[in-house]
C-alpha cells in the first residue's frame, strides 16, 4: 500500500535530476520519503505545507571524498563525534551524503576509522553515507601529500580488516595503486563488498584495466597523483577515461585540474561510467582556520589553496555547492548536468541511485532549495530540515 504523502514542498521550481517541473508540488512521506510531483492545485486539503520562496528544489549533494570540515579532520577525530561534525559542516553546503574520509595513517588510525564508521551507522548520524580509506596502499611515486613513511604494502589483517567493515556499512570505499595491490587481491576485496577505487599510481593503462576488470569500480580525483595520458603510454588518466564501467572522481576547485582538461575529460569519458564531483575538501570548510595539521606536517591555507610548505597540494579548500558554480560558470557544464555531477552520478557510482541523487518516487527526501543565482536556501535531509 502506497503511504500517504505528509508534507508538500510548494513555491519554487523542482529539478527532478532529469527535467524541470513548473507549478509542482514535491510530496514527502512521514518517513522521509519522496512520495511525488504533483501539480500545485491538485494537493490534499489536509497536507503540512513547506513554502518556499521561488528559486529550484534539486537533488541534495553526494560526496564521495571528504577529509574533514568544521574545523574536524577526520584522521586527527576517527571517532562518531567527528563524523557527525563533518556530515553537519557539508550540509551547511548542501552535502546530504558523504564519505568521511581517512587519509593514508597508522594501522590503528585505520581501526579506529572503521570502528567509528560502523557506530555512525548504527547511530543514523544524519548524513553519513560510509567510509572512504584512502590508501595507504599507494605509490610512493604519486603519493601527493600521503605521507610517504605510512604508505605500505596490503596485509592480510588490512583485508580482514576492511572485509569485516563492509558488512556493517552502506559504502565502504578504499583507495589503493594497482602496482601495490595486485587483481587477485582486487577480486578478493570486491567479493567482500568493498568498493575499490584506483588512484595515487603510477600504473600503466595495461595494469589499470586489469585492475579494472578484476573489481576496482572507481577512480579516484581524475588527473590528480596519477600517471597522465600519453601518445604511447595512455597511462591512468588514458584508462580512466577509455574503460567504460569506471566511474571517475573529478575535484572542480580551479587549482586541481584547469577546465581545459576538465572539458577535455568530459568529451572523452566513455560509458556508462561517469565522471563525478567530488571536494577533497579538508577541515578548514566552515571555518576561518588558517593552518592544520596532518601527520604531523603543517598545511597551509591561502588563496583558495591547501598546500604544504613545499607547494604540494593538499586536499581542498571547497564545498560542493562552489563545486558546482565553478563547473557551471567557469568550465561551461550546463547547469542540470553540473547537478546530476554532484548528486545522481556519485550515488549511482556507489549503487545508491535508488535512494539518492534524483527525486523520485520511494527515494530520500534529501533536498536543497537554491535560488536562480545558486545561492543555497534550504537543505534537508530525509525530509527533516539539516
Amino acid at each position: 500500500m502506497e503511504r500517504p504523502a505528509a508534507t508538500a514542498f510548494t513555491g519554487a521550481r523542482i529539478f527532478d535530476g532529469e527535467s524541470w517541473h513548473d507549478d509542482a508540488a514535491l510530496t514527502v512521506t512521514a518517513d522521509g520519503r519522496i512520495h511525488g510531483i504533483r501539480p500545485s492545485h491538485a494537493l490534499p486539503e489536509a497536507i503540512e505545507h513547506v513554502r518556499l520562496d521561488g528559486g529550484f528544489l534539486a537533488p541534495g549533494f553526494v560526496d564521495l571524498q571528504v577529509n574533514g570540515g568544521g574545523g574536524v579532520l577526520f584522521n586527527a577525530q576517527p571517532d562518531v563525534d567527528g563524523i557527525a561534525a563533518i556530515c553537519r559542516a557539508h550540509a551547511r553546503y548542501g552535502t546530504v551524503a558523504l564519505l568521511p574520509t581517512l587519509i593514508t595513517d597508522r594501522p590503528d588510525v585505520t581501526r579506529r576509522a572503521l570502528d567509528a564508521g560502523r557506530a555512525a551507522a548504527e547511530a543514523g548520524v544524519p548524513g553519513f553515507l560510509g567510509l572512504h580509506i584512502e590508501g595507504p596502499h599507494l605509490s610512493i611515486a604519486r603519493k601527493g601529500v600521503h605521507d610517504p613513511s605510512l604508505i605500505r604494502p596490503m596485509e592480510e589483517s588490512d583485508f580482514a580488516a576492511l572485509a569485516a567493515a563492509a558488512r556493517h556499512l552502506p559504502v565502504l570505499m578504499t583507495t589503493l595503486a594497482p602496482e601495490t595491490v595486485p587483481p587477485a587481491e582486487i577480486r578478493r576485496l570486491a567479493e567482500a563488498g568493498v568498493l575499490v577505487s584506483l588512484g595515487h599510481s603510477d600504473a600503466g593503462a595495461a595494469l589499470a584495466r586489469e585492475a579494472a576488470e578484476a573489481g576496482a569500480r572507481l577512480v579516484t580525483h581524475l588527473y590528480n597523483a596519477m600517471s597522465p595520458l600519453a601518445h604511447r603510454e595512455p597511462g591512468m588518466v588514458g584508462n580512466a577515461l577509455d574503460h567504460g564501467p569506471l566511474d571517475v572522481g573529478l575535484i572542480a576547485d580551479g587549482f586541481h585540474v584547469d577546465p581545459v582538461a576538465i572539458r577535455v575529460a568530459l568529451r572523452s569519458k566513455r560509458g556508462p561510467g561517469r565522471i563525478f564531483l567530488v571536494t577533497d575538501a579538508m577541515s578548514t570548510i566552515g571555518t576561518d582556520l588558517t593552518s592544520f595539521t596532518l601527520n604531523g606536517r603543517t598545511i597551509h591555507r591561502a588563496g583558495g589553496r591547501l598546500t604544504l610548505a613545499d607547494g604540494t597540494l593538499a586536499g581542498a579548500d571547497i564545498d560542493m555547492l562552489a563545486s558546482i558554480v565553478f563547473l557551471h560558470r567557469q568550465v561551461g557544464v550546463p547547469l542540470e548536468e553540473a547537478l546530476r555531477m554532484a548528486s545522481l552520478y556519485p550515488a549511482e557510482a556507489v549503487g545508491q541511485g535508488d535512494a539518492l541523487g534524483s527525486i523520485k518516487p520511494g527515494a530520500r527526501a534529501s533536498l536543497v532549495h537554491l535560488t536562480s543565482d545558486l545561492e543555497l536556501k534550504g537543505v534537508w535531509i530525509d525530509g527533516r530540515p539539516a
